[in-house]
């Protein structure tokens, strides 16, 4: 491929130099009540694991967006679940590939390390890791005979990091929790979510549609619980009715405790899920619009404690992703900033008022910026109108 850019493995020197942190919006924030833009930074579509394995060879050679498959090197790509390293830079995971399990059998599961730049707006790759099984955990077939996993093995879409360093990883094709060590190997065997499979499972009897799975996964403050959410309705469950269940990461088991996130409409989506403090969560709510069509892309603060008691999370929205305000023209000379990608699945709190959102390109498929053109993986910091008084322990 041509006119590709590619990026190694290690730190370049002027990386370490970086300023890292979201610039403050000043006398906006909170501008007319929106939410206001802080920071903008963008990694190319077309950027790639230097000399990597290539990939894309299942998908026909059919071009997207300008861009044809197969490519020399695995796309950095498809961005669903993002971890705070606390020093301006994150652990950000691509999920499957292009899609499903039958064309990304020759895309390798990684976690990148990205720092953001906000000054130069750019997106700088200092690393990564290819997640693997080498202990042979997963009971089932996988592509790679070295025991990499790729997505056609599991579809990640969440990811959190506990106190040992340790990473817990929410897939959809189970849907599974999957337990890596720092290294990225898999430490035991995919756990299940009771009563709950999708279509891939190899159980059978799917009772959740495809692509549905553990879309969110939150950590609680003290970091003894996980809250995987699901992207989709259990079949049975009413319309738009999202289990967020409790997983107690010492008897490694689900408690039992199951909340419901209510969609504000059953065709809409979650892009993510993170802890604000014990209660309190924030989630992305999504139609499955892009560019013009993209009408509904929002964050939601919501309480467990369901005080309406109406058997669902209490839902206040935070940002209105599609209106927010950008009085400093960080992006444009317009006023009003929008966030218009078909998936939006990565948010992560920066400091009390501030939050980091992450978009899913679906490289090469969406084009929610510009029509005809690959989407970019774009970093935005947003400055909230209100504090959102977290847990203290989530602001370090």
């Amino acid at each position: 491929m041509k006119n590709l850019r590619r990026v190694g493995l290690g730190v370049g020197i002027g990386a370490m130099a970086l300023t890292l942190t979201a610039p403050s919006a000043g006398a906006h924030e909170g501008h007319d009540g929106r939410a206001t833009l802080t920071g903008w930074a963008q990694l190319p579509a077309a950027t790639f694991v230097s000399a990597s394995d290539p990939s894309g060879a299942l998908l026909g050679g059919t071009p997207s967006n300008g861009i044809t498959p197969p490519f020399d090197d695995q796309p950095i790509q498809g961005f669903s679940g993002i971890v705070k390293n606390g020093d301006g830079t994150f652990d950000v995971i691509s999920d499957n590939g292009y899609g499903n399990k039958a064309n990304s059998g020759d895309f390798v599961l990684r976690i990148h390390h990205l720092a953001p730049d906000y000054g130069k707006k750019t997106v700088d790759v200092l690393g990564g890791i290819n997640l693997t099984d080498p202990n042979s955990f997963v009971p089932f077939a996988l592509t790679r005979k070295d025991r990499v996993l790729t997505g056609a093995d599991f579809d990640i879409e969440s990811i959190q990091r506990v106190k040992d360093g340790s990473y817990w990883i929410g897939d959809e094709f189970g849907p599974y929790l999957l337990h890596f060590d720092r290294a990225g190997r898999l430490l035991q065997a995919p756990i299940s979510l009771p009563g709950v499979r999708a279509p891939e499972n190899p159980e059978g009897n799917p009772n959740l549609n495809s692509s549905k799975g553990f879309e969110g996964m939150a950590q609680s403050p003290d970091g003894c619980t996980l809250y995987p959410l699901l992207e989709g309705t259990v079949a049975g469950d009413p319309a738009g009715a999202l289990r967020f269940n409790e997983f107690d990461l010492g008897k490694q088991q689900y408690t039992g405790k199951v909340y419901t996130y209510q969609l504000e409409d059953p065709s809409n989506s979650i892009g993510d899920a993170i802890a604000v403090d014990d209660d309190r969560f924030l989630i992305i709510e999504r139609d499955q619009g892009q560019g013009a069509t993209a009408k509904l892309k929002r964050i939601y603060l919501a309480d467990k404690r369901d005080r309406n008691h109406d058997g669902k999370m209490d839902k206040t929205l935070v940002a209105d992703l599609m209106n927010i305000a950008d009085p400093r023209h960080l992006f444009s000379s317009a006023e009003t900033f929008t966030f218009p990608f078909q998936t939006i699945e990565d948010v992560v709190i920066l400091d009390d008022r501030t939050l980091g959102v992450v978009n899913d390109n679906n490289f090469p498929f969406s084009s929610g910026r510009t029509a005809g053109q690959p989407d970019n993986d774009e970093f935005i910091t947003i400055r909230l109108a209100d504090n959102l008084h977290a847990d203290k322990r989530f602001l370090r």
